[in-house]
């Protein structure tokens, strides 16, 4: 019985085919620089497009050398609770508000205020 068995190779361990005659597709190696001066070296299609940015391993953002970073127009400028707030009210209603919520909270406390 054991004469008829085959015999395998371990899978994924070795492949039948040959290397021999195969040509990789043309590359591209592009540089990137972090501001501290950090090269990032990317390897890319010849045809693909190249991206202005890049993330480096260590999670810098990396930009292509002689490129220029790019604008953004969908980019919002970043507002803050405070900002959102000083919208709406002013900072002498802002006082005010404030002077009521304290004296609620002393009156609750059993805290009279000493004025």
């Amino acid at each position: 019985m054991s004469d008829r068995s085959l015999r395998g190779m371990r899978l994924g361990a070795q492949s039948m085919e040959t290397e021999s005659g195969v040509e990789p597709a043309p590359r591209q190696r592009v540089e990137y620089r972090c501001e501290d001066g950090e090269q990032v070296f990317v390897t890319f299609s010849a045809e693909a497009e190249i991206p202005p940015v890049w993330v480096s391993k260590t999670g810098k953002e990396a930009l292509l050398v002689d490129g220029e970073r790019p604008v953004d127009a969908n980019e919002k400028a970043v507002r803050t609770h405070w900002d959102m707030l000083l919208e709406r009210r002013s900072l002498p209603e802002l006082e005010t508000i404030l002077e009521d919520r304290l004296n609620i909270l002393r009156e609750r406390r059993g805290e009279r205020r000493s004025a």
